[in-house]
């Protein structure tokens, strides 16, 4: 029997008549005392799975959060919903750091965000053991496995919550974990007995488009420009360099467009972070160090334009598009010379052989999501663990790829790298591999006298893009690998054999200019369920909008999410009592936003 305590502060403090999915069990076994550990994809709403346990059980839900920068946003959007929240952490002077600890021992606090490096100080723990706790968050539970993308070593004593609070339920949450890493979750955790709750993994409307890698920041400027003109977004890039690079280069195409990596200094990160998430149609140029935890729900793409190293960090970057539930892209352009990269970080990286192996394995699933000519979203998924039909909405169901029978080519490649070892002891890169075969007179060729090679111009029938394809796909299937004892050097593998003896058939997938565009007019596609009608009402709520947010000094979507103001532009109600009944609008905001939301629906009807 379902527990009307969750379902009444539910409505009354986050305005929402029903919980989704699995997040009303998790909610009750949490309130009764229950550990969980809980798989949610991002804008799945985690977040109430454990705010609401807080509200019910008597005492401060203590939320353990790995970035600092990003408390404030959330404390402040609990606290226009009349939640009493509050943070601990370095940015705070010691007057604001006691105002908090006060409240907490007086019981005057319901939500309490705190860092994992604080937490485990004694100062802390102390503080924690003076008040009443009404349950343990640990929020990107992920953090804590040593084989993830996003590994924070203070996680891992994290298991000491058990042993000193044995009675406080724990609530462990992530939006990516594989089998593997969802067990070393609850093992370095000490959820042993926790309830596991795995929602769909799936994104449906995150549209997956993976390109060949040319000119990459032309091939990105005509993203921002054709499909994203004016959208927030983020583009990630493997090093500071790159991202600094890209970042003036699109300010420099008139893109309004920021820096953020772990070579900036504190402030400006946190100033660019900061106008991200209150400014519209900011795009964030950025390594993998920003993103997790961003609440943005108005994301509309997040591009790669570096091969990312696992599917796991994959998934995790890209669904920060579209947590809104509106149409998104997820778009990555990659060439030979980044799986060129990955293989040789892997080999030169610290650790022993099952390391290796585990780093190996994780970018060979990349690869395979990079080449497949099926779907996207359905590769994507069985890396979780979940099976869907084909889903109509990536580049490979809206365009199917072509595949050919690239044996041939293969043991011409595979021949050439042969014979240069066999007879010369030499090694070389792609480049000079391609000219040998292409029969091209380079300095380099000639100085060698590898126009004598027997595999010399034998390549012809092939450009120079067509067999980087070739070489990409060999090493993506493991029958290339990066030498270790040369500089980005490429030699057999045992499987190579195979190949060279006619013994084994490859289909390799063929690179066309596949350009996928929206189906649906610009604008139109941004707000697929609303009548035209609406359409203004919507824009003057967002002007409204808008300006609350500046004098409150937050984020718009901390006010109301835009799928909130959508619902108010098609109702216009005409009455509190009315206004009260959307998804979104809680009792305080009720109070705080209802009569100017009413003025605002009856100037525009005046108006027009």
């Amino acid at each position: 029997m379902s527990d009307p305590r969750a379902s009444e502060v539910l409505a009354r403090v986050f305005g929402y008549e029903s919980f989704r999915g699995d997040q009303q069990a998790i909610v009750e076994h949490v309130i009764e005392g229950g550990d969980a550990l809980v798989l949610m994809p991002t804008g799945g709403g985690k977040s109430l799975c454990y705010q609401v346990p807080a509200l019910v059980r008597p005492g401060t839900g203590v939320v353990i959060s790995p970035l600092i920068a990003l408390m404030q946003d959330q404390v402040d959007a609990l606290t226009e919903l009349g939640v009493r929240a509050a943070f601990l952490n370095s940015t705070q002077d010691w007057q604001e750091s006691r105002d908090v600890e006060q409240a907490f021992v007086a019981g005057k606090l319901d939500l309490l965000y705190v860092a994992p490096e604080r937490l485990l100080t004694d100062r802390c723990q102390q503080l924690l053991s003076r008040g009443k706790i009404a349950l343990f968050a640990i929020d990107e539970a992920h953090c804590v496995s040593q084989w993830g993308h996003d590994f924070r070593p203070e996680y891992l004593g994290l298991s000491m919550l058990h042993e000193r609070w044995p009675d406080v339920p724990r609530i462990a949450l992530t939006a990516t974990a594989t089998d593997v890493t969802r067990r070393e979750i609850a093992e370095r955790l000490a959820l042993n007995d926790a309830r596991h709750y795995v929602a769909s993994f799936d994104r449906p409307n995150i549209r997956y488009h993976i390109v060949e890698k040319q000119d990459v920041r032309k091939q990105l400027l005509q993203l921002l420009r054709q499909e994203h003109a004016g959208d927030a977004g983020i583009v990630y890039c493997l090093s500071r360099n790159k991202v600094d690079d890209t970042a003036e280069f699109l300010c420099a195409q008139g893109i309004d467009a920021l820096p953020y990596h772990a070579g900036l200094g504190a402030a400006v990160r946190a100033q660019n972070q900061s106008r991200f998430l209150r400014e519209d149609g900011v795009v964030m140029v950025a390594t993998i160090a920003f993103g997790m935890g961003i609440d943005k729900p108005d994301v509309r793409f997040v591009a790669h334009i570096d091969l990312p190293k696992s599917v796991e960090g994959y998934y995790q970057e890209t669904g920060r598009a579209g947590r809104d539930g509106l149409p998104a892209t997820a778009w990555l352009a990659y060439g030979l010379q980044d799986v060129v990269q990955q293989r040789r970080m892997i080999d030169e990286s610290l650790g022993d052989d099952a390391f290796r192996r585990r780093l190996g394995s994780a970018l060979d699933a990349m690869l395979g999501l990079c080449e497949t000519v099926s779907c996207r979203r359905v590769r994507l998924l069985q890396y979780f663990g979940q099976t869907i039909s084909s889903c109509g909405n990536c580049d490979n169901c809206l365009n199917p790829p072509e595949s050919w029978d690239g044996t041939v080519a293969a043991q011409k490649m595979l021949s050439a790298i042969y014979r240069l070892m066999k007879e010369r002891g030499q090694r070389y890169g792609a480049g000079h591999l391609i000219d040998i075969l292409r029969g091209k007179q380079t300095p380099r060729v000639l100085e060698h006298g590898h126009a004598s090679l027997s595999v010399y111009g034998i390549g012809q029938d092939l450009s120079e893009q067509a067999w980087r394809s070739v070489l990409r796909q060999l090493l993506a299937q493991s029958l290339l690998m990066v030498d270790q004892e040369g500089y980005g050097t490429l030699a057999l593998t045992n499987e190579s054999r195979a190949v060279l003896k006619g013994e084994r058939t490859l289909m390799l997938r063929r690179e066309v200019d596949r350009p996928v565009r929206s189906t649906a007019p610009r604008g139109k596609s941004l707000q697929p369920d609303m009548p035209r009608a609406a359409l203004p009402v919507f824009e003057a709520l967002r002007t409204w909008r808008a300006g609350i947010a500046r004098s409150h000094g937050v984020p718009a979507y901390v006010i109301f999410h835009d799928a909130t103001l959508r619902e108010i532009a098609m109702a216009r109600p005409d009455s509190l009592s009315a206004l009260a009944h959307v998804n979104g609008v809680g009792t305080k905001k009720l109070e705080s936003y209802g009569e100017s939301i009413l003025e605002c629906i009856a100037d525009f009807e005046e108006a027009a």
